[in-house]
């Protein structure tokens, strides 16, 4: 079945790579708070009623995947990570080293440091050994293609704002009346600005999409012939032109504040999103109040309600699904009037045919993903594209997720609507029936969202701090989590490097009786990250997956730069990972097993 014939309910309608820690100065001094006592080992020591215990201090079954030389590289990598001026400065580094060692002994130096440890391989037959070893010890892997485009920030701004602004826009600026947030803004334009951890893709022109798509489908089959039950990262604005994802963002947002507006005329303000739920009959007498014209009970007429007489959100959103142009999809509710209104006074053909051909791409990944037997990861991104992105994903979840979760959507929990966007995922997906699949992470934009609402003028989308964000993380989980245990049709992805949080969904699953074979939660960390929480993992039982980036030595460097400055705030607040490492170590030279061969 195809993604666009069935969108134009939609489509043609409306509506840490996140496994990460936010490295901000706000947020460190939490993490470093949070893990600055060692935990002693019993506090390690997590076991289950049904007689599976996990030890993450035993250094022994954490690293037999690893050979001496690997523990050492981990070791030195994760310490030149702490010095700053090494971070910093890693750019103009990277460029002496190339020049005093030349091409050939600048790659096989970066082998053997810092690409050898947080990336596979060049292609996708040089990654079968890491993938497959991995796999050997029962870790997975979650392919991504890890190049990226080397652009100064004047070009990066240039593609941004040229890419971000509709044909309206350009020829009568400010005429539209669209909000700040979801307009492009030039001193924003490198979106690579303060973003430690996920890629970011230029706009450039159709083609250049469709050699994005084509990488992406490359990524799918290696991971299909490389791993069992593996994934495939994508990136949605490497699928299209930009300026479609900031205006049905706009969209939706807009949609959803008008209905919260009327769930205030009628007193129901201040309740958690689902509970909102607005009698029809006094619906219609408030929007022809406004002017409105029209009778609204016969847009829900045929059993569409799913509580008799009563309006929900995931009811009003459905009301977008009944148009088939991306023009006529661009309306939005005018709070004072009550009539929909279109978003741009102009919208040309060229551009509608952009945002179908994004549609189509979508289309052909997800098919090709059934094809190969992978699941495909929708990263997280910027909250200004992220409604759209959701959206779109849900799209692909009612298609390709009706016997599996195939497709899975990526939440960012240090957002403050993380649970609401959660929860109604969730409950569309008991309703439509199809299998709901979420990568929960921390977020990897938090200084960049913040300096933007700060100077653009809008509310900070993220939580005040850390402490809330693993509050909302845990939440969030924890509603996933319940819904598996009601009806064994959701599946989630525990993306994150944080014992605590592994601790908490072991507990979590434990008193529910969900049990690891039943392959529902699965966890996830980077590669040459947080072994000694990934593997003991995998050695219990529970399926446990590698981010496995690769890509030419060259054109990963931004990615490797990207990890070092992560690393340096990672490492600062967390000490444990590097103590095992030298516990490790020791032990090996103690026992005389200084030339350990891992066993596949």
């Amino acid at each position: 079945m195809s993604l666009r014939k069935t969108l134009p309910a939609f489509a043609f309608a409306t509506r840490d790579r996140s496994f990460v820690f936010s490295t901000h100065h706000g947020y460190q001094r939490s993490v470093q708070a949070l893990h600055s006592t060692k935990t002693n080992t019993q506090e390690e020591h997590v076991s289950f009623s049904n007689n599976i215990s996990i030890d993450f201090e035993q250094t022994k079954e954490a690293y037999k995947s690893k050979d001496t030389l690997e523990l050492l590289r981990s070791l030195v990598v994760f310490k030149l990570c702490t010095y700053d001026i090494l971070v910093d400065k890693n750019k103009e580094i990277i460029d002496l080293s190339r020049k005093l060692l030349g091409q050939k002994m600048f790659e096989q130096f970066m082998k053997m440091t810092f690409y050898g440890q947080f990336v596979a391989g060049e292609d996708h037959q040089s990654i079968r050994p890491v993938v497959q070893k991995n796999q050997a010890y029962g870790v997975g892997a979650v392919l991504d293609y890890s190049v990226e485009e080397d652009l100064s920030q004047e070009d990066a701004e240039r593609k941004k704002m040229e890419s971000c602004m509709s044909t309206s826009e350009k020829e009568s600026p400010g005429a539209d009346h669209r909000e700040k947030k979801f307009t492009a803004h030039r001193k924003f334009g490198d979106r690579r600005e303060g973003v430690t951890s996920a890629r970011t893709y230029f706009y450039a022109d159709e083609a250049k999409c469709d050699q994005h798509m084509e990488t992406f489908l490359k990524c799918i089959k290696a991971s299909g012939g490389s791993s069992e039950d593996g994934f495939s990262a994508i990136k949605m604005t490497a699928l299209g032109r930009p300026q479609f994802l900031l205006q049905f963002s706009e969209v939706l947002v807009k949609w959803r504040r008008f209905f919260s507006f009327l769930a205030a005329k009628q007193g129901k303000d201040g309740v958690e999103v689902l509970e909102q739920k607005l009698d029809l009959e006094q619906l219609q007498i408030c929007l022809a109040r406004l002017g409105a014209q029209g009778n609204i009970q016969s847009c829900f007429s045929d059993g569409r309600l799913h509580s008799s007489g009563m309006v929900d959100m995931l009811d009003w959103n459905s009301l977008i699904d009944e148009r088939t142009k991306i023009s006529n999809l661009l309306v939005v509710p005018n709070l004072q009037t009550g009539q929909l209104e279109p978003l741009l006074s102009k919208f040309t053909e060229e551009e509608e045919r952009q945002m179908k051909r994004m549609l189509q791409r979508l289309d052909v990944l997800a098919k090709h993903a059934v094809e190969n037997g992978v699941r495909l990861m929708v990263d997280a991104e910027q909250t200004y594209f992220q409604p759209a992105i959701s959206r779109l994903t849900v799209e692909m979840k009612r298609i390709f997720n009706t016997d599996k979760a195939v497709v899975f959507n990526t939440y960012q929990c240090y957002l403050k609507e993380a649970f609401d966007n959660v929860s109604m995922d969730v409950e569309l997906s008991r309703r439509e029936g199809w299998c709901f699949g979420a990568k929960l992470v921390r977020g990897a934009y938090m200084y960049q969202e913040r300096s933007r609402a700060a100077e653009i003028g809008y509310e900070d989308p993220i939580n005040p701090d850390y402490e809330c964000t693993n509050r909302m993380y845990h939440r969030c989980l924890d509603y996933v989590l319940e819904e598996i245990e009601q009806n064994k049709k959701a599946n989630v992805m525990v993306a994150s490097h944080n014992l605590d949080t592994v601790k908490h969904t072991l507990r979590r699953m434990n008193e529910m009786g969900l049990a690891p074979t039943d392959k529902k939660v699965y966890f996830g960390q980077l590669l040459g990250m947080c072994d000694q929480i990934s593997f003991p993992l995998a050695q219990a039982g529970f399926p446990v997956y590698k981010y496995v980036p690769y890509g030419p030595v060259n054109e990963v460097i931004p990615y490797l730069s990207r990890r070092a400055q992560e690393n340096r705030g990672f490492m600062k607040g967390v000490q444990m990972e590097r103590d095992l490492l030298w516990k490790e170590l020791m032990r090996r030279l103690a026992s005389g097993e200084v030339f350990y061969t891992p066993a596949l």
